[in-house]
């Protein structure tokens, strides 16, 4: 989980170095990234993956790769405007729409610690907006969009898990997810392009895989409350990052709102390990 978090970090940097600096399109970024990372999974798809095709959920699949990819690029474009750490920042309040999301849809209700901790969780991600500033951008609403439309990715996920095996999800999700960003790439173009701006898609690309595959082999060794805690180190690699590549200096209140979000993820953590079943 920590290589996994740090791998993310450099992906983050590279996504934002090319937008930034070299001017490559958002759009066509997600699509290499993702696609490189696809070929990178081929040897599985095609050794386990084409038995798990069989669903009667199609649509249903396709919606959530569609979710998916809007995430992604509305990710990638945050990162043209919005400084590392305040963007990976605003993306930890992913978790807090789950909740929202599966009270409205999936029937799920809410205790009073769950709606304490979303509360809690949205203060931290106002007083990093800090919408009352004269610094304030809409710009950095493209973090707070993309964690909602990961949010509803998981909620699909959830709702297709009732009837889908994890392998079907999984192959859907590697098989739909290129096409999809391929399709609102088209308009500015596909090519990779040659020098730096190729170089960055592709160690972008296997960067992806590689953290993936991290991620992947953790919850393989261990239980998923022991690595959560691991997944916020993303937030200091980034800002480290961010600092040394392009000078962002955060400021205090970045601090503060995250204290907030990860002190109320590490509630809603907490209380949910207290509710699931323990083996003796």
């Amino acid at each position: 989980m920590v290589l996994a978090g740090l791998t993310f970090a450099l992906v983050n940097t590279l996504l934002q170095f090319g937008t930034m600096v070299l001017g490559v399109s958002p759009a066509r970024l997600a699509f290499w990234q993702y696609l490189i990372a696809f070929l990178f999974s081929l040897p599985w798809l095609i050794t386990r993956g084409w038995r798990s095709m069989r669903t009667s959920q199609l649509f249903a699949h396709v919606f959530r790769v569609a979710l998916a990819a809007t995430g992604v690029q509305l990710w990638a474009m945050s990162l043209a405007h919005v400084p590392i750490w305040q963007a990976i920042a605003l993306i930890m309040l992913s978790p807090f729409f789950v909740i929202i999301g599966a009270n409205l849809f999936l029937g799920e209700r809410a205790g009073l610690d769950r709606w304490a901790a979303v509360i809690v969780g949205f203060v931290g991600g106002m007083i990093i907006l800090a919408p009352w500033s004269d610094g304030f951008s809409y710009y950095v609403l493209l973090p707070v969009m993309a964690a909602a439309m990961w949010a509803m990715t998981s909620l699909m996920t959830k709702h297709l898990s009732r009837t889908e095996s994890p392998e079907s999800l999984t192959v859907y999700l590697l098989l739909l997810l290129t096409p999809v960003n391929a399709a609102l790439a088209a308009g500015e173009g596909l090519s990779p392009g040659v020098g730096l701006p190729g170089f960055l898609l592709v160690a972008a690309g296997l960067l992806t895989a590689l953290a993936q595959y991290a991620i992947a082999k953790a919850y393989s060794l261990a239980d998923a409350s022991f690595l959560q805690p691991f997944d916020h180190l993303k937030l200091p690699f980034n800002v480290v990052l961010g600092l040394v590549v392009f000078g962002f200096v955060p400021p205090g209140s970045m601090w503060l709102g995250s204290l907030l979000i990860i002190g109320a993820s590490f509630l809603l953590l907490h209380k949910e390990w207290r509710r699931s079943p323990r083996l003796s």
